[in-house]
């Protein structure tokens, strides 16, 4: 099997719980329907080191100049420093491209309010941090922002930093990495403590066995 590639963007103070749900279950092909159908890769202005919030170093794998829609399953945009200020604006730009292929983008935290400033917001359900944030941008979608941890609306999903767990759910939705069951299963385990969940996934992990 030739797997997809989930392409995330790496920049310095990149917020580094905001994504490690979403990536680290794309990664692990536990319950997936298609085991080995999908892989990570980090994406960078360029090929020097980036160091995260965290103070983890990251070698990406490619630039931005060599991404293309085509090659790619998603677009995932972390929360960073730099979004406020405009420093980002080229993962805005390839976002663009993205949403203008039908490739779907992920964006958390600050990543939104790079989203909003491209306009990709301006017709959009969203969310964020709050509405005043994004309303900072001055983008004109703000009677489409709701109040919710995570939202996904034509190929764009957004989120506010305190939810990467319901983030990661949409990622994976988008995905259709998990039979619905199980992705609530992994959701209730994961973003909510639920030992019932864990019954879920154990019961589609025994059942996969006998396949």
């Amino acid at each position: 099997m030739i797997s997809r590639i989930v392409h995330v963007a790496v920049y310095d103070t990149l917020a580094d719980w905001e994504v490690g749900a979403a990536t680290a279950h794309i990664n692990n092909s536990n319950w997936h329907r298609e085991p080995g159908a999908y892989r990570i890769r980090t994406v960078a202005a360029d090929t020097g080191p980036v160091t995260t919030m965290g103070g983890m170093r990251i070698l990406p794998d490619l630039t931005l100049a060599d991404l293309s829609p085509a090659d790619s399953a998603m677009l995932i945009l972390p929360g960073a420093d730099g979004w406020e200020r405009g420093e980002l604006d080229a993962f805005t730009d390839k976002a663009r491209e993205f949403a203008a292929a039908a490739v779907p983008v992920a964006a958390i935290c600050g990543a939104t309010f790079g989203l909003a400033r491209a306009g990709l917001l301006d017709d959009r359900r969203h969310t964020s941090n709050v509405a005043e944030y994004l309303a900072a941008s001055g983008y004109a979608g703000g009677r489409h922002y709701t109040s919710e941890p995570a939202v996904t609306d034509r190929g764009v999903i957004t989120a506010n930093s305190t939810a990467p767990f319901e983030f990661a759910r949409e990622v994976l939705a988008a995905l259709d990495i998990y039979e619905p069951e199980v992705l609530d299963g992994w959701y209730r385990l994961f973003g909510k403590g639920d030992p019932d969940g864990y019954a879920v996934l154990a019961r589609y992990e025994a059942r996969q066995a006998t396949v």
